[in-house]
Protein backbone atom coordinates (compact mmCIF):
# COMPACT_ATOMS: atom_id res chain seq x y z
CA UNK A 1 0.00 0.00 0.00
CA UNK A 2 1.88 3.07 -1.05
CA UNK A 3 -0.96 5.83 -0.39
CA UNK A 4 0.40 9.20 0.29
CA UNK A 5 1.02 12.63 -0.74
CA UNK A 6 2.00 11.89 -4.38
CA UNK A 7 5.83 12.51 -3.69
CA UNK A 8 5.79 10.06 -0.99
CA UNK A 9 3.56 7.39 -3.26
CA UNK A 10 6.10 8.18 -6.64
CA UNK A 11 8.80 6.96 -3.83
CA UNK A 12 7.22 4.24 -1.92
CA UNK A 13 6.21 3.23 -6.39
CA UNK A 14 9.94 3.09 -7.08
CA UNK A 15 11.24 1.43 -3.91
CA UNK A 16 8.85 -1.60 -5.17
CA UNK A 17 10.30 -1.06 -8.24
CA UNK A 18 13.26 -1.33 -7.35
CA UNK A 19 13.10 -4.43 -5.15
CA UNK A 20 10.80 -6.72 -7.97
CA UNK A 21 7.35 -6.01 -6.73
CA UNK A 22 4.94 -6.71 -9.67
CA UNK A 23 2.27 -4.38 -8.29
CA UNK A 24 1.64 -1.59 -5.71
CA UNK A 25 -1.94 -0.59 -4.17
CA UNK A 26 -3.27 3.05 -3.59
CA UNK A 27 -6.51 3.24 -1.31
CA UNK A 28 -8.45 5.76 -4.28
CA UNK A 29 -10.70 7.81 -1.42
CA UNK A 30 -7.52 9.10 0.44
CA UNK A 31 -5.70 10.09 -3.16
CA UNK A 32 -8.88 11.41 -4.75
CA UNK A 33 -8.84 11.05 -8.74
CA UNK A 34 -6.31 13.65 -9.76
CA UNK A 35 -3.90 11.52 -7.36
CA UNK A 36 -4.38 8.63 -9.00
CA UNK A 37 -4.00 10.24 -12.34
CA UNK A 38 -0.83 11.62 -11.78
CA UNK A 39 0.55 8.44 -9.96
CA UNK A 40 -0.76 6.19 -13.32
CA UNK A 41 1.21 9.03 -15.32
CA UNK A 42 4.14 8.19 -13.32
CA UNK A 43 3.65 4.97 -12.38
CA UNK A 44 5.56 1.80 -13.91
CA UNK A 45 3.60 -0.85 -12.10
CA UNK A 46 0.02 -2.10 -11.86
CA UNK A 47 -2.03 0.37 -9.45
CA UNK A 48 -4.28 -1.87 -7.53
CA UNK A 49 -7.71 -0.03 -6.54
CA UNK A 50 -8.69 -0.49 -2.51
CA UNK A 51 -12.36 1.21 -2.17
CA UNK A 52 -11.64 1.49 2.19
CA UNK A 53 -14.38 3.58 2.78
CA UNK A 54 -16.91 2.52 0.06
CA UNK A 55 -19.31 0.97 2.71
CA UNK A 56 -20.44 4.36 4.13
CA UNK A 57 -20.84 5.78 0.89
CA UNK A 58 -22.79 2.71 -0.22
CA UNK A 59 -25.42 1.57 1.96
CA UNK A 60 -27.64 4.46 1.89
CA UNK A 61 -29.67 4.52 -1.28
CA UNK A 62 -30.20 8.28 -0.41
CA UNK A 63 -26.64 8.82 -0.89
CA UNK A 64 -27.42 7.98 -4.82
CA UNK A 65 -23.79 5.70 -5.06
CA UNK A 66 -23.87 3.20 -7.24
CA UNK A 67 -20.62 1.22 -7.93
CA UNK A 68 -20.80 0.95 -12.07
CA UNK A 69 -20.26 4.91 -12.73
CA UNK A 70 -17.78 4.85 -9.54
CA UNK A 71 -15.63 2.45 -11.21
CA UNK A 72 -15.75 4.09 -13.75
CA UNK A 73 -13.90 7.06 -13.33
CA UNK A 74 -11.51 4.87 -11.36
CA UNK A 75 -10.57 2.98 -14.31
CA UNK A 76 -10.38 6.52 -16.52
CA UNK A 77 -7.97 7.31 -13.79
CA UNK A 78 -5.98 4.66 -14.32
CA UNK A 79 -6.90 1.48 -11.83
CA UNK A 80 -5.81 -1.76 -13.21
CA UNK A 81 -7.65 -4.01 -10.70
CA UNK A 82 -10.31 -2.80 -8.66
CA UNK A 83 -12.16 -4.06 -5.61
CA UNK A 84 -15.47 -5.41 -5.95
CA UNK A 85 -15.62 -7.23 -2.44
CA UNK A 86 -16.80 -11.13 -2.36
CA UNK A 87 -19.29 -13.84 -2.64
CA UNK A 88 -20.93 -14.73 1.34
CA UNK A 89 -18.73 -11.37 2.50
CA UNK A 90 -18.17 -10.15 5.99
CA UNK A 91 -19.77 -6.58 4.91
CA UNK A 92 -22.71 -5.62 3.86
CA UNK A 93 -23.27 -5.86 0.02
CA UNK A 94 -25.37 -9.03 -1.44
CA UNK A 95 -23.82 -11.49 -3.53
CA UNK A 96 -25.78 -9.95 -6.76
CA UNK A 97 -24.61 -6.87 -6.29
CA UNK A 98 -21.39 -8.09 -5.89
CA UNK A 99 -21.37 -9.72 -9.00
CA UNK A 100 -22.80 -6.76 -10.68
CA UNK A 101 -19.68 -4.87 -9.36
CA UNK A 102 -16.99 -7.34 -11.02
CA UNK A 103 -18.90 -7.64 -14.05
CA UNK A 104 -18.90 -4.14 -14.40
CA UNK A 105 -14.95 -4.13 -14.11
CA UNK A 106 -14.95 -6.93 -16.56
CA UNK A 107 -16.81 -4.66 -19.55
CA UNK A 108 -14.64 -3.36 -22.00
CA UNK A 109 -15.54 0.22 -22.93
CA UNK A 110 -15.01 -0.42 -26.48
CA UNK A 111 -16.19 -2.76 -28.60
CA UNK A 112 -14.22 -5.75 -29.10
CA UNK A 113 -11.61 -4.58 -26.50
CA UNK A 114 -10.10 -6.74 -23.81
CA UNK A 115 -11.03 -5.69 -20.19
CA UNK A 116 -8.99 -3.29 -19.11
CA UNK A 117 -9.32 -3.81 -15.93
CA UNK A 118 -9.22 -6.66 -13.23
CA UNK A 119 -11.69 -7.10 -10.36
CA UNK A 120 -10.20 -7.82 -6.89
CA UNK A 121 -12.61 -10.37 -4.53
CA UNK A 122 -11.42 -10.05 -0.98
CA UNK A 123 -13.63 -10.34 2.33
CA UNK A 124 -13.49 -13.78 3.79
CA UNK A 125 -12.69 -15.42 0.78
CA UNK A 126 -11.71 -18.62 0.54
CA UNK A 127 -11.74 -21.50 -1.70
CA UNK A 128 -15.43 -22.44 -0.48
CA UNK A 129 -16.42 -19.65 -3.11
CA UNK A 130 -14.41 -20.58 -5.82
CA UNK A 131 -17.23 -22.08 -7.88
CA UNK A 132 -20.00 -19.77 -7.16
CA UNK A 133 -17.74 -17.03 -8.33
CA UNK A 134 -16.84 -18.72 -11.43
CA UNK A 135 -20.13 -19.66 -12.36
CA UNK A 136 -21.40 -16.09 -11.64
CA UNK A 137 -18.59 -14.58 -13.94
CA UNK A 138 -18.29 -16.95 -16.34
CA UNK A 139 -14.63 -16.47 -16.15
CA UNK A 140 -11.36 -16.39 -13.87
CA UNK A 141 -10.20 -13.02 -15.19
CA UNK A 142 -10.03 -11.72 -11.42
CA UNK A 143 -7.85 -11.69 -8.26
CA UNK A 144 -9.19 -13.26 -5.42
CA UNK A 145 -7.24 -11.74 -1.70
CA UNK A 146 -7.56 -14.69 0.80
CA UNK A 147 -6.12 -13.59 3.62
CA UNK A 148 -7.30 -16.10 6.45
CA UNK A 149 -8.15 -18.58 3.84
CA UNK A 150 -4.29 -18.98 2.96
CA UNK A 151 -2.47 -18.16 6.44
CA UNK A 152 -5.28 -19.81 8.53
CA UNK A 153 -4.25 -23.24 6.72
CA UNK A 154 -3.99 -25.95 9.17
CA UNK A 155 -0.76 -26.82 7.64
CA UNK A 156 0.47 -23.55 6.59
CA UNK A 157 0.96 -20.94 4.10
CA UNK A 158 1.94 -23.07 1.03
CA UNK A 159 -0.60 -25.49 1.63
CA UNK A 160 -3.09 -22.67 2.14
CA UNK A 161 -2.51 -21.28 -1.82
CA UNK A 162 -2.22 -24.68 -3.12
CA UNK A 163 -5.37 -25.47 -1.44
CA UNK A 164 -7.19 -22.37 -3.42
CA UNK A 165 -5.45 -22.74 -6.40
CA UNK A 166 -6.65 -26.31 -5.87
CA UNK A 167 -10.27 -24.83 -5.12
CA UNK A 168 -10.11 -22.88 -8.22
CA UNK A 169 -9.09 -25.38 -10.75
CA UNK A 170 -11.78 -27.29 -9.87
CA UNK A 171 -14.31 -24.49 -10.61
CA UNK A 172 -12.88 -24.46 -13.99
CA UNK A 173 -13.11 -27.91 -14.81
CA UNK A 174 -16.19 -28.40 -13.45
CA UNK A 175 -15.24 -31.17 -10.89
CA UNK A 176 -16.81 -30.83 -7.30
CA UNK A 177 -15.19 -29.62 -4.36
CA UNK A 178 -15.50 -32.78 -2.22
CA UNK A 179 -14.14 -34.84 -5.35
CA UNK A 180 -11.05 -32.73 -5.57
CA UNK A 181 -10.20 -33.10 -2.30
CA UNK A 182 -10.00 -36.67 -2.66
CA UNK A 183 -7.06 -36.53 -4.68
CA UNK A 184 -5.93 -33.27 -3.55
CA UNK A 185 -4.44 -33.18 0.47
CA UNK A 186 -4.16 -29.59 0.96
CA UNK A 187 -7.66 -28.72 -0.45
CA UNK A 188 -8.82 -31.75 1.73
CA UNK A 189 -7.43 -29.96 4.87
CA UNK A 190 -8.77 -26.61 4.04
CA UNK A 191 -12.16 -28.18 3.33
CA UNK A 192 -12.16 -28.76 7.20
CA UNK A 193 -10.71 -25.44 8.46
CA UNK A 194 -12.53 -23.32 5.32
Amino acid sequence: NITGELDQMQRRHDWVLQHGGTCVMVCVHSVGLSGMTALRRYAQLPLHAHRAGWGYLSRSPALGWDFRPWQLLWRLAGADHLHVNGLRNKFSEPDEVVVRAARSVQEPWFEGQLPASVPVFSSAQTGLQAHDTYAALGNDDLIVTAGGGIFGHPQGVADGVTALRDAWEAARSGQSLQEAAKERAALRSALTFW
